[in-house]
């Protein structure tokens, strides 16, 4: 007993120091999947879904719209998505990590539009499933190999996945892709992943990639990084495996030296997809 109370103890303390110098949850990835709160958007793109469908959203994969209590523990864990959305009760929202200028109003919490009394207004959803297929997450591990959802299999139809990597301040993010077919598309406007150098996927857009040709590697400007995989109602593919380390500050020089070597890396400022 005692023992379960000093570890209490210390994950407050850890979850508590988010945001301070170098302070992060360590734990949040596995706490994060033990929340099971996850955000949606319809196929079509942001603010599509009334109440009703932001619902049928989360009941067709098993779960259903996240309380803002649910929300705000994902929250305290990491969880951080710049876009508003429903919640039970016809709640509106979203959680906030990190302020921002542009996200957030520059506050931290969960930034609440209260309940609202028109249902057929459009946002996004907040969904609740804690037993639901691996699809996106938050992760801060130093490094790990995260996978396109029933990899090696194919990946379904209709697939909206969100990943944000984070890790301690100072640090980068070396991302590499180890594997990636998805349906070929000139535009990139089917099945695609895209990349931001940022918490969310309003900020720092890098690019996105389709198809079956590998990417360049990518190392991150900061410590944070997010990348979403979206795939459309028909044609589906292999699906991808992507790998990321820690890149420490004390690896600066050996960053020099790599970018005066040709290689696969890409140090970002990059290329851009073109949409």
């Amino acid at each position: 007993m005692v023992v379960l109370l000093c570890l209490c103890v210390l994950l407050w303390e850890e979850a508590h120091g988010w945001g301070f110098k170098d302070g992060i949850f360590h734990n949040s990835i596995w706490l994060e999947q033990a929340a099971g709160v996850y955000h949606r958007e319809a196929r079509a793109g942001r603010y599509k879904l009334t109440y009703a469908e932001a619902k049928a959203v989360c009941e067709f994969e098993g779960g259903r719209l996240a309380t803002y209590k649910q929300l705000e523990a994902a929250r305290k864990i990491g969880f951080h998505v710049c876009a508003a959305g429903w919640m039970a009760k016809g709640r509106v929202g979203y959680p906030i990590v990190k302020p921002g200028p542009n996200c957030g109003f520059g506050k931290t919490g969960i930034i609440d539009y209260g309940v609202r009394l028109n249902r057929s207004e459009r946002w996004d959803a907040y969904c609740y499933n804690p037993h639901a297929k691996e699809c996106g997450g938050v992760f801060t591990d130093p490094k790990r190999i995260f996978k396109s959802p029933g990899f090696p299999n194919e990946y379904d139809d209709n697939q909206v996945c969100y990943w944000h990597i984070r890790l301690k301040y100072g640090q980068r993010i070396h991302l590499s892709f180890l594997d990636f077919d998805l349906e070929h598309d000139p535009g990139c406007l089917a099945d695609y992943v895209e990349i931001y150098d940022s918490y969310d996927d309003v900020h720092g857009f890098v690019g996105r990639y389709c198809g079956d040709e590998l990417p360049e590697d990518i190392i991150s400007t900061g410590n944070v990084m997010t990348l979403k995989f979206l795939s459309d109602a028909s044609v589906t593919a292999g699906g991808f495996q992507i790998k990321y380390v820690t890149v420490d500050p004390a690896s600066k020089s050996s960053q020099a030296k790599n970018t005066s070597t040709p290689g696969n890396k890409k140090f970002l400022p990059g290329r851009f997809s073109h949409l």
